[in-house]
């Protein structure tokens, strides 16, 4: 038998699902939070990646003769700003449009590092152990200790503020809990038998690390870095809100509703819509998290099938009852 024969058949089946086979984009369907949720975050990639055209107007161009004009559903407001503008007569629209530019290219930017790092850190502790484990995880308590929105603070308040300084501290303020759940998973699956196999038979570390470990956990880091970056847009906005983030001309989501917090009562839409941009987006990308999780996880995939033949099941006794 060869080698890679009897690799293979040491490695644990999978369970066979009894449910007939759907396509991924019918299980997204079926779930209609999580469609809608989707179908809100390709809106804000699209706008994001396509803000030149789609925005109407520049998003630093000002005009005072048109400072704090209303929506256009209100008294005052006009079809020229369908959002109204902000106290420098600028157009909250386009400003909303080309500050998800800048938070998503932050969240999308930070979650690459901090997961990369976290994850080559996960894989030496947990394949290894013993002491190097040990230094490891203890360096990871030690950061996590730390209050985060503090240290972020102190870091861009050091190195000054901007765009790449701030993806790299959220990056390094973020990798810890990628490090904790890839150290998880390798030390639980590190004596399992097609491990101690691939490694009886003559395989490297670097190959069974790559070949028989990481795959199994590319499915709970994907799910994970899409929550982390939720986080990361939360933590973006309250630093740019404190000043420490994004700087003018440039904008984002965070500085949008720090540029209107002194408005609030006079020109409520200068915060309202920039924080509703952040919260429907953060709801979004958890919805489609948590399909995702179910939906790449047998046990929960098997889970929910039955739940749905149990409902069939109901179903049909109500209408043979009936």
């Amino acid at each position: 038998m060869a080698a890679s024969d009897f690799t293979a058949s040491l490695t644990p089946p999978i369970p066979a699902t009894t449910s007939a086979p759907r396509s991924a984009i019918s299980e997204l369907l079926h779930d209609k939070a999580a469609a809608i949720g989707l179908a809100f975050i390709l809106l804000i990639v699209f706008l994001a990646l396509f803000a030149p055209l789609v925005a109407p107007y520049d998003p630093a161009a000002q005009s005072i003769m048109a400072r704090l004009k209303p929506p256009v559903w209100m008294a005052r407001g006009t079809w020229e700003h369908l959002l109204g503008t902000d106290n420098l007569g600028r157009d909250v629209l386009s400003r909303i449009i080309w500050g998800a530019r800048a938070t998503l290219t932050i969240g999308a930017v930070t979650c690459l590092l901090a997961a990369t790092l976290g994850t080559v850190v996960g894989l030496w502790a947990g394949f290894i152990g013993g002491r190097t484990d040990s230094v490891l995880m203890r360096l990871v308590d030690i950061q996590v200790s730390f209050p985060g929105i503090l240290l972020i603070l102190l870091v861009v308040a050091v190195l000054g503020p901007g765009v790449w300084t701030l993806v790299a501290v959220l990056s390094v303020t973020n990798w810890m809990v990628y490090a904790r759940l890839v150290r998880g998973i390798v030390s639980s699956t590190r004596q399992t038998p097609y491990i101690e196999a691939a490694e009886v038979i003559g395989c490297r570390p670097a190959r069974v690390i790559f070949r028989h470990i990481l795959p199994n956990i590319v499915s709970p880091l994907l799910t994970l870095a899409i929550l982390e970056f939720t986080n990361i847009v939360l933590a973006e906005a309250a630093v740019s809100f404190l000043g420490f983030g994004v700087q003018p001309p440039a904008t984002s989501w965070g500085l949008d509703v720090a540029s209107g917090r002194d408005y609030l009562f006079i020109a409520w839409w200068l915060v309202t819509f920039p924080g509703l941009a952040i919260v429907v987006t953060v709801l979004s990308i958890n919805l489609f998290a948590n399909w995702l999780r179910v939906t790449t996880d047998p046990e929960e995939r098997e889970k929910r099938f039955a739940r749905a033949e149990t409902a069939k099941r109901r179903r049909a006794r109500r209408r043979v009852g009936a």
